[in-house]
């Protein structure tokens, strides 16, 4: 019986879709616990806001140095590093008993450990994947809905009947497992392997970031992640709790419900955008921007009317529709990106774009919670609807004045068999 050989470019798909998984399953892990671990160790709701908003603020001021260090050296070690530490830093949480142990463990060892991540992986899938760029990309990008929807679930089943502890150990142990198997099946980087002659001709660090603000769509993109993502972190890190105030939930139904219908939906969108876009974008310049816009426009009422219904079904039905738009921008964030930026330069552009989204996205959880006696979750929540009308706007202005002067064409390495 002849054996069926995965072709290396989808071996590397999969491993990295794990990777990803417990990415974010590591990051919703606290935003699920957080009425149990509030309570157990005498917390405020500003102190939680205050953990969430450092790990997503360190996560944006190292992002950089992880994009930059992914261009410069082999991204397959810099992608093992970053899964360990970010790994060891999630079972280390499980020993916590102060708010500084908290804010040290999973704001500055978790960020710093997966701010390494997202530059290396986008950049290298898009070392194997020219032609089915958004696709790839989206296949890896639904490791975080399925991370979240089964973090979400499992953790609350886990915190409400063995306590909040054990569910950091779970997942910690499970992410240095996978750094070991990453370091026998991940290959060097083609890039570093076919430029590692002319080392000394790279150009400098500020020459490479000076390339990205050069292109007005570059940073366009980015102010609308960042708007995107102000919106995304507040709502991730709220949700579970809104729906465990406002309808009494257990931990564990709050945590399914918030994310189940909401990433089942955007798993739908982002293969739907990816498929659309990969189409359609040899034939249309700036048609991944217009992906994204559209999801983002649609995005507003849906926002605004989810946290203001007291149905429960009405609630599902917009988490839904809010999932799939999504889904549709996902599709596109670091595709639409590589339009205008050329492949050397693409870890350290994807690092300050994620920059932009993250050190932005770390005031939502604290302003959301600081605010939350004074105004009331549900209207902090329905607030962040502005958010993601301001991010279309930047994409629409990108679409009107530069998307076309700044698209390149690349030259397409040789992929794997």
């Amino acid at each position: 019986m002849k054996k069926i050989r995965i072709p290396y470019k989808w071996e590397l798909i999969i491993l990295l879709w794990f990777a990803f998984f417990l990415n974010q399953a590591d990051r919703q892990i606290f935003n699920i616990v957080l009425p149990s671990l509030r309570d157990d160790l005498g917390l405020s709701d500003a102190d939680m806001g205050l953990i969430a908003s450092i790990f997503t603020l360190f996560y944006g001021l190292m992002v950089p140095v992880g994009g930059i260090l992914g261009d410069r050296f082999n991204k397959k070690y810099i992608l093992i590093g970053s899964l360990l530490v970010w790994s060891a830093a999630t079972l280390i949480t499980g020993l916590s008993y102060t708010l500084v142990q908290l804010i040290i463990l999973r704001s500055i060892a978790l960020g710093g450990g997966e701010a390494f991540y997202a530059p290396s992986a986008n950049s290298l899938i898009c070392e194997h994947h020219q032609k089915t760029r958004a696709t790839a990309i989206s296949i890896h990008q639904t490791a975080l809905y399925v991370g979240i929807i089964g973090s979400g679930y499992l953790t609350g089943y886990i915190a409400d009947n063995f306590g909040w502890r054990t569910a950091f150990y779970l997942f910690g142990g499970f992410g240095i497992i996978l750094g070991i198997i990453f370091y026998f099946r991940i290959k060097d980087s083609k890039v570093l392997l076919k430029e590692i002659a002319i080392t000394e001709n790279r150009q400098s660090v500020w020459e490479v970031i000076k390339i990205f603000f050069k292109k007005p769509t570059a940073v366009f993109l980015a102010l609308a992640f960042a708007s995107f993502q102000f919106g995304g972190v507040g709502f991730l890190t709220w949700m579970p709790t809104y729906l465990y105030e406002n309808f009494h939930f257990s931990l564990a139904r709050a945590g399914f419900d918030s994310t189940f219908y909401h990433f089942v939906a955007a798993f739908f969108g982002v293969m739907a955008g990816a498929r659309i876009s990969d189409i359609f974008s040899s034939r249309i310049v700036g048609f991944r921007g217009m992906v994204q816009m559209t999801g983002l426009f649609i995005m507003v009422p849906v926002v605004f009317f989810m946290t203001k219904s007291d149905s429960i079904l009405i609630v599902y039905l917009t988490l839904t529709v809010f999932g799939f738009c999504r889904g549709i921008y996902d599709s596109n964030i670091f595709a639409a990106l590589y339009d205008v930026i050329e492949m050397p330069y693409r870890s350290t552009a994807t690092g300050v774009m994620l920059m932009f989204a993250f050190v932005v996205g770390s005031l939502a959880p604290y302003l959301l919670g600081l605010l939350k006696p004074v105004f009331g979750l549900s209207n902090g929540l329905a607030s962040l609807s502005l958010s993601y009308l301001l991010a279309g706007i930047f994409i629409l202005i990108a679409l009107l004045f530069s998307y076309k002067k700044d698209s390149i064409k690349e030259e397409l390495l040789q992929a794997d068999a």
